[in-house]
């Protein structure tokens, strides 16, 4: 079936395998024969087919990448929002009373803010409620990490009085 080496004609090579109870003959390419056949080449249009899809489930890979790190900030942020201390969560199921809030503020916060809230030695409060959340603004009177503004906590009523009168400047 095959002739040596020395002739350089190169044929298939038997190969025994049994199945079951037959056997059958199974003809494998030898060395020479696997070298000389190239491999098979693809169309211009199937490489071209096979880009698109490639770049097709990269873009849906992507959008869902982007989805689920849109999610996760969004549920940090909502998580974030929500106030942990208890002082803050009671203030803000309290509805306040503007005129009590003015009062509060004018006691104990218009001389370095001004009577009308414009700012003396501390800053303007005019709009403060559309640059800061209720959340921010009680913890800015309450914690005192802003000097020369002083450590301030009223009782949860005088609080929500005085977000309300905040609010309306």
């Amino acid at each position: 079936m095959t002739e040596g080496i020395q002739g350089k004609e190169a044929t298939t090579q038997p190969e025994r395998n049994q199945v079951g109870d037959s056997q059958s003959i199974v003809q494998r390419p030898t060395e020479e024969q696997f070298e000389s056949n190239p491999p098979i080449k693809k169309s211009p249009e199937q490489a071209s087919k096979k880009g698109r899809l490639s770049q097709s489930v990269q873009r849906s890979l992507s959008m869902v990448a982007g989805l689920v790190l849109l999610l996760c900030l969004s549920l940090w942020g909502i998580y974030s929002l929500q106030p942990s201390d208890p002082y803050i969560q009671n203030v803000l199921q309290l509805s306040g009373d503007v005129s009590r809030g003015h009062d509060i503020f004018q006691l104990n916060c218009a001389t370095c803010h001004g009577l009308e809230a414009a700012g003396e030695v501390g800053p303007t409060l005019q709009g403060i409620s559309e640059r800061r959340s209720q959340v921010a603004l009680i913890q800015q009177v309450i914690s005192g990490q802003t000097p020369p503004m002083p450590q301030f906590q009223p009782n949860e009523r005088d609080m929500a009085d005085l977000l309300s009168f905040l609010e309306t400047l």
